[in-house]
């Protein structure tokens, strides 16, 4: 199973969609946004959270955690002939969406003690993801996206928290700063996004080939890794 994750707006739902078309045997699970998305009672917990977070940090934070690591244990365990791709898990909603809440003090000292508790025992039963494809874009062109397509949801969303949401993805996947052992060598596979690989022919048949390669090369190895320069 290979999860990707990148920031907000630097096209994931795209890239998963051309990814569905390459090849039958990819499985693409998309993240479960509807779970916090979806009003109940008249609320979105997403809305919530973006026009208050200091008090909604923590509910949403953990129901985000329990989704993807429930989905993530099935999909581990289910349609072994496919190769699975999810989109985003666990481990960035932990180390860039509530890292930065904790950062930026949104959590309790509590709260933010019994989300690690939770986090760190899900990481340590949870099956390792056999590799991350990084799909990595500069903040403002991230920033761009975002407003072009101008969701509700993100009206309040400001480049700041991008470029700091950013900054949290390179921590995690590229210099894996104070990763968890579970997943500190699983290899990583980065893809420039900046251009509009939707619409550009040869940049999309690049970033396939660069798939399959990933793909083959960590068929036989999923805890560990021959780390080369194409691959962290």
């Amino acid at each position: 199973m290979f999860i990707v994750e990148g920031n907000i707006g630097v096209g994931k739902s795209t890239f998963l969609s051309g990814l569905a078309s390459l090849n039958p045997g990819i499985e693409v699970v998309p993240e479960p946004k509807d779970d916090w998305t979806r009003p109940v009672a008249g609320e979105s917990l997403l809305d919530n959270f973006y026009q208050n977070p200091r008090r909604w940090a923590y509910t949403m934070e953990t129901l985000a955690l329990m989704r993807r690591s429930t989905d993530y244990a099935h999909y581990k365990t289910s349609s072994a002939q496919h190769i699975q791709v999810l989109e985003r898990s666990m481990y960035s909603g932990h180390y860039c969406f509530a890292q930065n809440g904790w950062d930026e003090g949104y959590f309790s000292t509590l709260e933010w003690h019994l989300y690690n508790e939770w986090a760190h025992f899900l990481f340590s039963r949870c099956p390792q993801p056999t590799g991350f494809i990084y799909l990595q874009a500069d903040p403002d062109v991230c920033f761009a996206r975002i407003q072009k397509r101008n969701r509700t949801s993100e009206s309040s969303l400001s480049r700041a928290y991008v470029e700091k949401i950013h900054a949290y993805h390179n921590h995690f996947l590229i210099e894996k700063k104070n990763v968890h052992t579970s997943i500190a060598r699983i290899p990583v596979l980065v893809l420039d996004c900046n251009e509009e690989f939707a619409t550009k022919t040869s940049l999309s048949n690049s970033h396939q080939e660069a798939i399959l390669e990933f793909f083959a090369a960590t068929k036989n190895s999923e805890k560990s890794f021959d780390l080369s320069a194409d691959f962290i």
